[in-house]
Protein backbone atom coordinates (compact mmCIF):
# COMPACT_ATOMS: atom_id res chain seq x y z
CA UNK A 1 0.00 0.00 0.00
CA UNK A 2 1.29 3.45 -0.93
CA UNK A 3 1.27 6.32 1.61
CA UNK A 4 -1.70 8.68 1.77
CA UNK A 5 -1.33 12.41 1.29
CA UNK A 6 -1.77 14.92 4.10
CA UNK A 7 -4.46 17.59 3.83
CA UNK A 8 -1.74 20.19 3.21
CA UNK A 9 -0.20 18.10 0.42
CA UNK A 10 -3.64 17.60 -1.15
CA UNK A 11 -4.28 21.35 -1.19
CA UNK A 12 -0.79 21.91 -2.61
CA UNK A 13 -1.48 19.83 -5.74
CA UNK A 14 -5.17 20.66 -6.34
CA UNK A 15 -5.64 24.42 -5.76
CA UNK A 16 -4.92 26.53 -8.83
CA UNK A 17 -6.01 30.10 -8.07
CA UNK A 18 -3.53 32.89 -8.74
CA UNK A 19 -0.71 32.85 -6.20
CA UNK A 20 -1.07 29.20 -5.20
CA UNK A 21 1.83 26.82 -5.96
CA UNK A 22 -0.17 24.71 -8.43
CA UNK A 23 -1.80 27.81 -9.90
CA UNK A 24 1.59 29.37 -10.55
CA UNK A 25 2.80 26.14 -12.15
CA UNK A 26 -0.26 25.70 -14.40
CA UNK A 27 0.15 29.28 -15.62
CA UNK A 28 3.57 28.38 -17.04
CA UNK A 29 1.85 26.35 -19.80
CA UNK A 30 -0.55 27.00 -22.64
CA UNK A 31 -4.03 26.05 -21.39
CA UNK A 32 -7.17 25.49 -23.47
CA UNK A 33 -9.47 28.48 -22.96
CA UNK A 34 -12.26 27.96 -25.52
CA UNK A 35 -13.21 26.03 -28.62
CA UNK A 36 -12.85 27.92 -31.87
CA UNK A 37 -16.43 26.79 -32.54
CA UNK A 38 -17.49 28.96 -29.60
CA UNK A 39 -16.10 32.02 -31.38
CA UNK A 40 -17.93 31.46 -34.65
CA UNK A 41 -21.09 33.14 -35.89
CA UNK A 42 -22.14 36.75 -36.02
CA UNK A 43 -20.94 37.66 -32.52
CA UNK A 44 -17.73 35.83 -31.56
CA UNK A 45 -17.60 36.81 -27.88
CA UNK A 46 -17.42 34.21 -25.10
CA UNK A 47 -17.12 34.65 -21.33
CA UNK A 48 -14.36 32.39 -19.99
CA UNK A 49 -13.48 31.39 -16.46
CA UNK A 50 -10.01 29.87 -16.39
CA UNK A 51 -7.87 29.01 -13.35
CA UNK A 52 -10.25 31.06 -11.21
CA UNK A 53 -9.99 34.18 -13.38
CA UNK A 54 -12.98 35.80 -15.11
CA UNK A 55 -12.08 36.65 -18.70
CA UNK A 56 -13.71 37.20 -22.07
CA UNK A 57 -12.50 35.71 -25.35
CA UNK A 58 -13.36 37.37 -28.64
CA UNK A 59 -12.46 37.62 -32.32
CA UNK A 60 -12.21 41.17 -33.61
CA UNK A 61 -13.33 42.51 -36.97
CA UNK A 62 -9.85 41.83 -38.37
CA UNK A 63 -10.03 38.13 -37.47
CA UNK A 64 -7.66 38.36 -34.48
CA UNK A 65 -8.37 36.45 -31.28
CA UNK A 66 -8.06 38.06 -27.86
CA UNK A 67 -8.50 37.13 -24.21
CA UNK A 68 -8.94 40.02 -21.77
CA UNK A 69 -10.31 40.65 -18.30
CA UNK A 70 -14.07 40.28 -18.18
CA UNK A 71 -14.74 43.43 -16.16
CA UNK A 72 -14.11 46.82 -17.71
CA UNK A 73 -11.38 48.73 -15.84
CA UNK A 74 -13.53 51.86 -15.94
CA UNK A 75 -16.45 50.88 -13.68
CA UNK A 76 -16.32 47.08 -13.65
CA UNK A 77 -19.15 46.26 -16.04
CA UNK A 78 -19.26 43.00 -18.00
CA UNK A 79 -17.34 43.10 -21.28
CA UNK A 80 -18.97 39.82 -22.35
CA UNK A 81 -21.89 42.05 -23.40
CA UNK A 82 -19.64 44.46 -25.27
CA UNK A 83 -19.86 45.55 -28.89
CA UNK A 84 -17.47 44.14 -31.49
CA UNK A 85 -16.44 47.13 -33.58
CA UNK A 86 -13.60 49.42 -34.63
CA UNK A 87 -10.81 46.88 -34.11
CA UNK A 88 -11.75 45.71 -30.63
CA UNK A 89 -14.38 45.04 -27.98
CA UNK A 90 -16.30 48.11 -26.81
CA UNK A 91 -17.87 48.33 -23.37
CA UNK A 92 -21.63 48.92 -23.61
CA UNK A 93 -21.60 51.19 -20.51
CA UNK A 94 -19.49 54.16 -21.63
CA UNK A 95 -18.00 53.02 -24.95
CA UNK A 96 -14.43 52.32 -23.85
CA UNK A 97 -12.76 50.24 -26.56
CA UNK A 98 -10.13 47.52 -25.99
CA UNK A 99 -8.07 45.62 -28.55
CA UNK A 100 -6.93 41.99 -28.35
CA UNK A 101 -3.81 43.05 -26.44
CA UNK A 102 -5.78 44.90 -23.76
CA UNK A 103 -4.85 48.37 -25.02
CA UNK A 104 -7.53 51.00 -24.52
CA UNK A 105 -8.11 52.51 -27.95
CA UNK A 106 -10.88 54.97 -27.09
CA UNK A 107 -12.58 56.61 -24.12
CA UNK A 108 -15.19 58.50 -26.16
CA UNK A 109 -16.83 60.47 -23.31
CA UNK A 110 -13.49 61.96 -22.18
CA UNK A 111 -12.18 65.32 -23.46
CA UNK A 112 -10.43 65.31 -26.84
CA UNK A 113 -7.06 66.05 -25.20
CA UNK A 114 -7.37 63.29 -22.56
CA UNK A 115 -4.44 60.87 -22.12
CA UNK A 116 -6.55 58.40 -20.17
CA UNK A 117 -6.75 55.82 -22.96
CA UNK A 118 -3.05 56.07 -23.82
CA UNK A 119 -2.05 55.41 -20.22
CA UNK A 120 -4.41 52.49 -19.62
CA UNK A 121 -3.76 48.78 -20.24
CA UNK A 122 -6.41 46.21 -19.40
CA UNK A 123 -5.57 42.66 -18.33
CA UNK A 124 -4.89 40.51 -21.39
CA UNK A 125 -3.24 37.19 -22.15
CA UNK A 126 -1.54 35.78 -25.26
CA UNK A 127 -3.64 33.29 -27.23
CA UNK A 128 -2.89 30.80 -29.99
CA UNK A 129 -5.23 28.66 -32.09
CA UNK A 130 -4.29 25.01 -32.45
CA UNK A 131 -6.49 22.33 -34.05
CA UNK A 132 -9.80 23.93 -33.11
CA UNK A 133 -8.86 25.08 -29.60
CA UNK A 134 -7.95 28.59 -28.47
CA UNK A 135 -5.06 28.17 -26.04
CA UNK A 136 -4.10 30.90 -23.56
CA UNK A 137 -0.93 31.65 -21.64
CA UNK A 138 -1.58 33.17 -18.21
CA UNK A 139 1.99 33.04 -16.90
CA UNK A 140 4.97 35.39 -16.65
CA UNK A 141 7.36 36.26 -19.46
CA UNK A 142 7.30 34.77 -22.93
CA UNK A 143 5.00 31.79 -23.54
CA UNK A 144 6.62 28.38 -24.11
CA UNK A 145 6.72 26.81 -27.55
CA UNK A 146 4.20 24.16 -28.55
CA UNK A 147 5.61 20.64 -28.95
CA UNK A 148 5.22 18.96 -32.33
CA UNK A 149 2.57 16.54 -31.14
CA UNK A 150 0.52 14.89 -33.87
CA UNK A 151 -2.60 16.72 -32.68
CA UNK A 152 -0.90 20.07 -33.35
CA UNK A 153 0.71 19.32 -36.72
CA UNK A 154 -2.12 17.38 -38.39
CA UNK A 155 -4.22 19.40 -40.86
CA UNK A 156 -7.63 20.74 -39.85
CA UNK A 157 -9.31 18.06 -41.99
CA UNK A 158 -7.88 15.37 -39.72
CA UNK A 159 -8.60 16.86 -36.31
CA UNK A 160 -11.76 17.56 -34.32
CA UNK A 161 -11.98 19.44 -31.03
CA UNK A 162 -14.65 19.23 -28.34
CA UNK A 163 -15.05 19.77 -24.60
CA UNK A 164 -17.30 18.98 -21.66
CA UNK A 165 -17.78 20.30 -18.14
CA UNK A 166 -17.12 18.16 -15.05
CA UNK A 167 -18.31 19.34 -11.66
CA UNK A 168 -15.22 18.70 -9.53
CA UNK A 169 -11.52 19.47 -9.21
CA UNK A 170 -9.37 18.96 -12.31
CA UNK A 171 -6.92 16.52 -10.73
CA UNK A 172 -9.53 13.82 -10.19
CA UNK A 173 -10.17 13.57 -13.94
CA UNK A 174 -6.50 13.73 -14.88
CA UNK A 175 -5.77 10.83 -12.55
CA UNK A 176 -8.65 8.80 -14.01
CA UNK A 177 -7.19 9.39 -17.47
CA UNK A 178 -3.85 7.85 -16.52
CA UNK A 179 -5.40 4.91 -14.64
CA UNK A 180 -5.27 1.91 -17.04
CA UNK A 181 -7.11 -0.52 -14.76
CA UNK A 182 -10.45 1.26 -14.42
CA UNK A 183 -11.30 0.54 -18.06
CA UNK A 184 -11.80 -3.16 -17.23
CA UNK A 185 -14.49 -2.27 -14.71
CA UNK A 186 -15.94 1.23 -15.14
CA UNK A 187 -16.16 0.86 -18.95
CA UNK A 188 -17.12 -2.83 -19.03
CA UNK A 189 -19.71 -3.92 -21.59
CA UNK A 190 -21.29 -7.34 -21.09
CA UNK A 191 -21.87 -7.68 -24.82
CA UNK A 192 -19.63 -6.29 -27.55
CA UNK A 193 -21.00 -3.87 -30.10
CA UNK A 194 -20.19 -4.26 -33.79
CA UNK A 195 -16.81 -2.53 -34.22
CA UNK A 196 -17.77 -1.58 -37.77
CA UNK A 197 -20.49 0.64 -36.28
CA UNK A 198 -18.19 2.22 -33.71
CA UNK A 199 -16.94 5.33 -35.51
CA UNK A 200 -16.32 8.16 -33.04
CA UNK A 201 -16.78 5.94 -29.99
CA UNK A 202 -13.96 5.07 -27.61
CA UNK A 203 -13.13 1.37 -27.01
CA UNK A 204 -15.42 0.19 -29.83
CA UNK A 205 -12.75 -0.80 -32.36
CA UNK A 206 -10.98 -4.12 -32.80
CA UNK A 207 -7.53 -4.29 -31.35
CA UNK A 208 -4.84 -4.01 -34.03
CA UNK A 209 -3.47 -7.27 -35.47
CA UNK A 210 -6.54 -9.17 -34.27
CA UNK A 211 -10.29 -9.46 -34.67
CA UNK A 212 -10.91 -9.15 -30.93
CA UNK A 213 -13.03 -6.13 -29.87
CA UNK A 214 -11.26 -3.96 -27.31
CA UNK A 215 -14.32 -4.14 -25.05
CA UNK A 216 -13.89 -7.92 -24.78
CA UNK A 217 -10.21 -7.60 -23.89
CA UNK A 218 -10.95 -5.08 -21.16
CA UNK A 219 -13.73 -7.29 -19.79
CA UNK A 220 -11.89 -10.61 -19.81
CA UNK A 221 -8.42 -9.49 -18.70
CA UNK A 222 -8.87 -7.15 -15.72
CA UNK A 223 -5.48 -7.64 -14.02
CA UNK A 224 -2.84 -6.09 -16.31
CA UNK A 225 0.87 -5.61 -15.90
CA UNK A 226 1.80 -1.92 -15.94
CA UNK A 227 5.10 -0.48 -17.15
CA UNK A 228 6.01 3.23 -16.94
CA UNK A 229 8.81 4.82 -18.93
CA UNK A 230 9.93 8.44 -18.36
CA UNK A 231 9.84 10.74 -21.39
CA UNK A 232 10.63 14.38 -22.13
CA UNK A 233 6.91 15.20 -22.08
CA UNK A 234 5.95 13.22 -18.95
CA UNK A 235 5.80 9.45 -19.17
CA UNK A 236 4.74 6.58 -21.38
CA UNK A 237 2.31 4.12 -19.84
CA UNK A 238 2.34 0.57 -21.22
CA UNK A 239 -0.45 -1.75 -20.12
CA UNK A 240 0.01 -5.47 -20.87
CA UNK A 241 -2.81 -7.99 -20.68
CA UNK A 242 -1.74 -11.61 -21.25
CA UNK A 243 -4.06 -13.09 -23.88
CA UNK A 244 -2.30 -16.46 -24.31
CA UNK A 245 1.09 -18.01 -23.67
CA UNK A 246 2.40 -16.28 -26.77
CA UNK A 247 0.38 -13.09 -27.13
CA UNK A 248 -0.45 -9.99 -25.12
CA UNK A 249 -2.70 -6.99 -25.51
CA UNK A 250 -0.32 -4.01 -25.64
CA UNK A 251 -1.82 -0.60 -24.96
CA UNK A 252 0.45 2.47 -24.98
CA UNK A 253 -0.87 5.74 -23.56
CA UNK A 254 0.90 8.88 -22.38
CA UNK A 255 0.91 11.50 -19.67
CA UNK A 256 1.32 14.92 -21.28
CA UNK A 257 2.59 17.04 -18.38
CA UNK A 258 1.17 18.88 -16.56
CA UNK A 259 -2.55 18.22 -17.13
CA UNK A 260 -3.06 16.18 -20.27
CA UNK A 261 -2.84 12.70 -21.68
CA UNK A 262 -2.88 11.01 -25.08
CA UNK A 263 -4.63 7.68 -25.68
CA UNK A 264 -5.54 5.52 -28.68
CA UNK A 265 -9.19 5.81 -29.66
CA UNK A 266 -9.17 3.35 -32.56
CA UNK A 267 -6.72 1.87 -35.02
CA UNK A 268 -6.51 5.17 -36.92
CA UNK A 269 -7.35 7.81 -34.32
CA UNK A 270 -5.94 9.17 -31.06
CA UNK A 271 -7.33 11.48 -28.40
CA UNK A 272 -5.24 14.23 -26.82
CA UNK A 273 -7.07 15.47 -23.74
CA UNK A 274 -6.50 18.23 -21.19
CA UNK A 275 -8.26 18.74 -17.85
CA UNK A 276 -8.40 22.48 -17.32
CA UNK A 277 -9.54 24.17 -14.10
CA UNK A 278 -12.44 26.59 -14.36
CA UNK A 279 -11.78 27.04 -10.66
CA UNK A 280 -10.94 24.60 -7.88
CA UNK A 281 -14.38 22.97 -7.98
CA UNK A 282 -15.16 22.64 -11.71
CA UNK A 283 -13.19 21.99 -14.85
CA UNK A 284 -13.47 21.29 -18.55
CA UNK A 285 -12.04 18.39 -20.46
CA UNK A 286 -10.80 19.54 -23.85
CA UNK A 287 -9.99 16.94 -26.48
CA UNK A 288 -8.43 16.90 -29.93
CA UNK A 289 -9.28 13.78 -31.93
CA UNK A 290 -6.56 13.15 -34.53
CA UNK A 291 -7.05 10.81 -37.49
CA UNK A 292 -4.09 9.15 -39.21
CA UNK A 293 -6.25 7.73 -41.98
CA UNK A 294 -9.31 9.34 -43.55
CA UNK A 295 -10.40 12.89 -42.79
CA UNK A 296 -12.48 13.22 -39.63
CA UNK A 297 -16.25 13.18 -40.12
CA UNK A 298 -16.80 16.29 -38.00
CA UNK A 299 -20.57 16.38 -38.49
CA UNK A 300 -20.91 12.86 -37.10
CA UNK A 301 -18.53 13.59 -34.21
CA UNK A 302 -20.55 16.68 -33.29
CA UNK A 303 -23.86 14.84 -33.63
CA UNK A 304 -22.75 12.11 -31.24
CA UNK A 305 -21.39 14.50 -28.65
CA UNK A 306 -24.27 16.94 -28.64
CA UNK A 307 -26.50 14.03 -27.69
CA UNK A 308 -24.71 14.26 -24.33
CA UNK A 309 -23.74 17.94 -23.97
CA UNK A 310 -25.77 21.15 -24.03
CA UNK A 311 -24.82 24.57 -25.32
CA UNK A 312 -23.76 27.21 -24.47
CA UNK A 313 -21.53 25.83 -21.71
CA UNK A 314 -21.12 22.18 -22.76
CA UNK A 315 -22.82 20.93 -19.61
CA UNK A 316 -23.56 17.18 -19.67
CA UNK A 317 -27.19 16.17 -20.01
CA UNK A 318 -26.53 13.16 -17.77
CA UNK A 319 -25.32 14.46 -14.42
CA UNK A 320 -25.69 14.30 -10.67
CA UNK A 321 -29.22 15.77 -10.80
CA UNK A 322 -30.56 12.80 -12.79
CA UNK A 323 -28.24 10.10 -11.38
CA UNK A 324 -26.21 10.07 -14.62
CA UNK A 325 -29.03 8.14 -16.32
CA UNK A 326 -28.52 5.18 -13.96
CA UNK A 327 -30.71 2.18 -14.78
CA UNK A 328 -30.83 -0.93 -12.59
CA UNK A 329 -31.77 -3.30 -15.41
CA UNK A 330 -28.95 -2.01 -17.57
CA UNK A 331 -26.45 -2.49 -14.76
CA UNK A 332 -27.57 -6.08 -14.38
CA UNK A 333 -27.53 -6.94 -18.09
CA UNK A 334 -25.64 -4.47 -20.28
CA UNK A 335 -22.99 -2.27 -18.64
CA UNK A 336 -21.03 -2.34 -15.41
CA UNK A 337 -22.25 1.11 -14.34
CA UNK A 338 -25.81 1.09 -15.66
CA UNK A 339 -25.13 4.61 -16.98
CA UNK A 340 -25.24 4.08 -20.72
CA UNK A 341 -22.53 3.29 -23.21
CA UNK A 342 -20.68 6.60 -23.44
CA UNK A 343 -17.52 6.36 -21.35
CA UNK A 344 -17.48 10.11 -20.68
CA UNK A 345 -20.55 9.64 -18.48
CA UNK A 346 -18.81 6.83 -16.59
CA UNK A 347 -15.72 8.96 -16.01
CA UNK A 348 -17.82 11.95 -15.00
CA UNK A 349 -19.65 9.91 -12.35
CA UNK A 350 -16.39 8.46 -11.00
CA UNK A 351 -14.76 11.88 -10.72
CA UNK A 352 -17.72 13.80 -9.35
CA UNK A 353 -18.64 11.11 -6.83
CA UNK A 354 -15.25 11.66 -5.13
CA UNK A 355 -16.45 15.12 -4.02
CA UNK A 356 -15.70 18.64 -5.19
CA UNK A 357 -12.06 18.11 -4.17
CA UNK A 358 -11.18 14.51 -3.38
CA UNK A 359 -9.98 13.96 0.18
CA UNK A 360 -6.79 12.06 -0.58
CA UNK A 361 -6.02 11.67 3.11
CA UNK A 362 -8.57 8.83 3.07
CA UNK A 363 -7.50 6.94 -0.06
CA UNK A 364 -5.56 3.66 -0.12
CA UNK A 365 -3.52 3.27 -3.30
CA UNK A 366 -2.40 -0.14 -4.49
CA UNK A 367 0.17 -1.50 -6.94
CA UNK A 368 -2.20 -0.95 -9.87
CA UNK A 369 -2.16 2.79 -9.06
CA UNK A 370 1.49 3.04 -10.10
CA UNK A 371 0.89 5.72 -12.73
CA UNK A 372 -0.92 7.99 -10.26
CA UNK A 373 1.96 7.74 -7.79
CA UNK A 374 4.52 8.50 -10.51
CA UNK A 375 2.50 11.49 -11.71
CA UNK A 376 2.22 12.95 -8.22
CA UNK A 377 5.98 12.72 -7.80
CA UNK A 378 6.45 14.56 -11.11
CA UNK A 379 3.93 17.19 -10.04
CA UNK A 380 5.56 17.78 -6.67
CA UNK A 381 8.98 18.02 -8.33
CA UNK A 382 7.68 20.57 -10.83
CA UNK A 383 6.02 22.57 -8.05
CA UNK A 384 9.32 22.70 -6.22
CA UNK A 385 11.20 23.77 -9.37
CA UNK A 386 8.62 26.41 -10.21
CA UNK A 387 8.73 27.76 -6.65
CA UNK A 388 12.50 28.20 -6.97
CA UNK A 389 12.17 30.00 -10.30
CA UNK A 390 13.58 27.03 -12.23
CA UNK A 391 12.22 25.68 -15.53
CA UNK A 392 9.87 22.73 -14.92
CA UNK A 393 9.21 19.92 -17.37
CA UNK A 394 7.55 20.87 -20.68
CA UNK A 395 8.17 24.61 -20.41
CA UNK A 396 9.80 24.48 -23.84
CA UNK A 397 11.92 26.77 -25.94
CA UNK A 398 11.67 26.48 -29.73
CA UNK A 399 14.58 24.06 -30.07
CA UNK A 400 13.27 21.76 -27.33
CA UNK A 401 9.75 21.79 -28.79
CA UNK A 402 10.93 20.58 -32.20
CA UNK A 403 12.25 17.39 -30.62
CA UNK A 404 9.02 16.41 -28.88
CA UNK A 405 6.83 14.57 -31.37
CA UNK A 406 4.16 11.86 -31.42
CA UNK A 407 3.63 10.59 -28.84
CA UNK A 408 3.22 6.89 -29.58
CA UNK A 409 -0.27 5.49 -29.04
CA UNK A 410 -0.86 1.79 -29.65
CA UNK A 411 -3.66 -0.68 -28.97
CA UNK A 412 -2.84 -4.07 -30.44
CA UNK A 413 -2.19 -7.77 -29.94
CA UNK A 414 1.52 -8.57 -30.11
CA UNK A 415 4.07 -11.13 -28.94
CA UNK A 416 4.06 -11.43 -25.17
CA UNK A 417 7.83 -11.69 -24.93
CA UNK A 418 8.67 -8.92 -27.38
CA UNK A 419 6.11 -6.24 -26.59
CA UNK A 420 8.65 -3.40 -26.62
CA UNK A 421 9.64 -4.07 -30.22
CA UNK A 422 5.99 -4.59 -31.15
CA UNK A 423 4.69 -1.22 -29.99
CA UNK A 424 7.71 0.65 -31.35
CA UNK A 425 7.36 -1.01 -34.74
CA UNK A 426 3.60 -0.45 -34.80
CA UNK A 427 3.99 3.24 -34.00
CA UNK A 428 6.76 3.68 -36.59
CA UNK A 429 4.58 2.09 -39.26
CA UNK A 430 1.69 4.42 -38.49
CA UNK A 431 3.90 7.49 -38.54
CA UNK A 432 5.31 6.44 -41.91
CA UNK A 433 1.91 5.73 -43.45
CA UNK A 434 -0.29 8.47 -41.97
CA UNK A 435 -2.28 9.95 -44.79
CA UNK A 436 -1.64 13.64 -44.12
CA UNK A 437 2.12 13.17 -43.99
CA UNK A 438 2.05 11.80 -47.52
CA UNK A 439 -0.23 14.37 -49.12
CA UNK A 440 -3.32 12.14 -49.32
Amino acid sequence: MLPMLSAEQNDHITRTAAGTPAGSLMRRYWQPAALIDELAGNRPVKPVRLLGEDLVAFKDDKGRYGLIGRHCPHRGTDLAFGRLEDGGLRCAFHGWLFDVGGRCLQTPAEPDNSNLAANLRHKSYPVAERSGILFAYLGPGEPPAFPRFDCFVAPATHTFAFKGMIDCNWLQSLEVGIDPVHTSFLHRFFEDEDPDQGYGKVFRDRSKDSDIPVTRIMREFPRPRIEIEPTDYGFRLITLRQISDDTAHVRVTNLMFPNGFVIPMSRDMTISQWHVPIDDFRHYWYAIFTSFGAAVDKDEMRRQRFQLYELPDYVPRKNRSNDYGFDVYEQEHTTYTGMGTDINVHDQWACESMGAIQDRTQEHLGTSDKAISVYRRLLRQALEQSGKGERPMMVLDAAMAQKITGPACVDGIGPAGDWQDYWQRTDAERQQTKSWANGH
